[in-house]
């Protein structure tokens, strides 16, 4: 592995690759000036303790697992919890569309006049997106990021965040009916 040899054009590709992820990870647990300062002091660690890297996690997953763990000792409290009673996290738009366990009684039919390449291409769905990905709570955009954009495994985010997989679950449910709701509603009114 390059970064083990301290090969300087690896260590930078690895910052650029990796510092989106962990950033998601620190917000999860910090506001996102000190989540900005936990990542930069977590790279100074990992410049130092690379060589201790033993593959036995993809190297993605032992840095997220560096960044929350300094940021538990930031914190210095205890773990944060979320309700597991899918009934109580439906968005009243969305409600008749799932069964009590969370899962779709319908499920959605987008359908976009132009395709989903040419709306992503001309920045309006894109640009939608990210405001509403802004916009979920700090918890929500982490699992979801971690799940769905880093493509961890389940029990990867469960170990990053520090939570329960029926906490995961609950947080990725909330998350995914939050952003259907935005291309819903772009699909309808072609507004954000």
């Amino acid at each position: 592995m390059l970064l083990k040899a301290q090969d300087d054009q690896a260590f930078h590709e690895a910052v650029s690759t990796y510092t989106p992820g962990m950033l998601a990870v620190a917000r999860f647990y910090l506001d996102p000036s000190t989540a900005e300062e936990v990542v930069q002091d977590c790279w100074v660690t990992v410049v130092d303790a690379i060589g201790k890297f033993e593959g036995r996690s993809g190297l993605k997953t032992w840095l997220h697992r560096i960044v929350a763990n300094r940021c538990k000792n930031k914190l210095r409290s205890g773990k944060r919890e979320v309700a597991t009673d899918f009934s109580e996290s439906l968005e009243p738009e969305l409600a008749e569309r799932f069964n009590a366990t969370g899962r779709w009684d319908v499920p959605p039919r987008l359908q976009f006049h132009e395709s989903a390449d040419t709306l992503m291409e001309n920045g309006a769905l894109s640009d939608c997106l990210d405001k509403h990905l802004s916009a979920l709570p700090e918890t929500q955009r982490s699992a979801l990021i971690l799940y769905e954009a880093h493509q961890h495994k389940s029990e990867d985010v469960c170990n990053i965040l520090d939570v329960s997989a029926s906490n995961l679950r609950v947080l990725l449910h909330r998350a995914r009916q939050k952003i259907f709701l935005m291309v819903e509603t772009f699909q309808e009114t072609g507004e954000c």
